[in-house]
């Protein structure tokens, strides 16, 4: 395979450009004026597609540690012959994804900023390199690193448009928008989110990510309604598009379009299982649940096995029936999966990425644990460990566990960054 790689690398060069958890690095600020943006249309290289695609292929058909390195490889070979700063942005874009995609957001972290350094990168490179950037940061539980770099986003797209005049299409403000917005609801700032996603449904740019996120956003204000539409819209959009082959669809790591569909299904099926549309909220899930088990979504799958869980014991509390063992099933599967800590190391010293899913998880097993007499103090135990661990500032874990129609508040699982907004 890496022998087609090779050909591929020659065409490229010869053929004009090519393709063109410790504590993470903090965002960079990158000064803005009209020698270093390049704001004219996105336009991608047909050879640089064939290579970029080709190393995605690479990595992902075995899924071993070994592709994943050849993948790389490729990678670094294109990015080394890159004469332009968007194709080189572009080849940084695509190694940070395999690198998300392993786990090692670190080095993620690191090619994503090495797009924000460049001089003459295509502006929309610049903000699907933000977007990753501020996903990583807040499924690492950094989220004053991934407001800062929202805010750098924005601000670049607003000094564009003052001093060069133009140059930030509708889509690409939307998306730094709906970032912002996003960030503001995961810290609990709701007031603060709304002025980010307001006319979002309105806009050009209501595409993929920023109808996901808005929909998340109006779900957890019980507009269910609007909400379940832009969940509808972000999956369509989404079906229709490839990666790198235009501004709206150029996305990376945990804001991928594999990621953005996946989420955008699974918050449809808690939106169902909220308006108590079990029968829906299962099949959607299950669907959701199928695709992070054939895809590169490991951890993914435990954060759906949690939204499984929590529908079913949403359904037996309406319809006042047990599915105990079911859910308890569910719970311990999805635990297993999230590879959580023993008991015995605290929740506030627990591993920060997934934390809020394993608290709910673990709230959620404890209390199937505690109503069984002979595992009463194993589902106390088990309880603390999730109050310990919580660390949602929006709702507290009994009202994330206890959604009810009377309450104004409702817990939303979005899979991309793995938090409960």
């Amino acid at each position: 395979m890496l022998r087609i790689g090779a050909k591929l690398f020659r065409a490229a060069t010869i053929g004009g450009s090519l393709f063109g958890s410790s504590q993470l690095p903090p965002p960079r600020f990158f000064s803005v004026n009209n020698n270093n943006v390049n704001t004219s249309s996105f336009k991608t290289n047909p050879v640089a597609l064939q290579m970029i695609n080709y190393a995605l292929s690479l990595a992902r058909s075995q899924k071993s540690d070994e592709s994943y390195a050849q993948a790389q490889l490729v990678l670094e070979q294109c990015h080394s012959a890159q004469l332009d700063e968007s194709a080189k942005g572009l080849v940084l874009i695509a190694m940070s994804t395999l690198f998300s995609e392993r786990g090692n957001f670190g080095e993620a972290i690191e090619k994503l900023q090495k797009v924000q350094d460049l001089g003459l990168s295509s502006l929309a490179v610049k903000v699907a390199a933000s977007e990753a950037l501020a996903g990583l940061y807040l499924e690492s539980h950094q989220d004053d690193h991934s407001s800062a770099t929202a805010e750098i986003c924005l601000q670049l797209l607003e000094t564009i448009r003052l001093e060069i005049g133009g140059g930030g299409s509708e889509f690409l403000e939307a998306r730094a928008k709906a970032l912002k917005g996003l960030v503001e609801l995961v810290r609990g700032n709701v007031e603060s989110a709304q002025t980010f996603f307001e006319g979002a449904q309105g806009d050009k740019g209501c595409f993929g990510n920023v109808a996901l996120s808005y929909g998340e956003f109006l779900h957890c204000k019980r507009d269910f309604q609007t909400a379940r539409e832009l969940y509808q819209k972000a999956m369509q959009d989404v079906s229709e598009s490839k990666d790198f082959t235009d501004s709206q669809s150029l996305s990376a790591c945990n804001m991928n379009l594999e990621e953005s569909l996946l989420g955008a299904t699974c918050s449809l099926g808690q939106l169902e299982a909220h308006l108590g549309n079990f029968d829906d909220a299962e099949e959607i899930l299950t669907a959701a649940l199928k695709k992070a088990e054939e895809g590169n979504y490991h951890p993914k799958v435990g954060i759906i096995l949690t939204c499984i869980a929590l529908m079913y014991r949403h359904k037996a509390a309406m319809e006042r029936s047990s599915s105990l063992l079911i859910q308890e099933g569910l719970y311990r599967r999805a635990i297993e999966v999230l590879k959580a800590p023993p008991l015995e190391i605290e929740g506030v010293e627990a591993k920060l990425s997934r934390r809020d899913i394993l608290a709910l998880a673990r709230g959620g097993y404890a209390e199937t644990l505690i109503v069984q007499q002979n595992r009463k103090a194993e589902g106390e135990k088990m309880k603390q460990w999730a109050e310990k661990a919580w660390t949602n500032r929006r709702l507290s874990l009994a009202e994330a566990l206890e959604p009810s129609e009377s309450s104004t508040k409702v817990a939303v699982i979005d899979t991309r960054i793995s938090r409960v907004l």
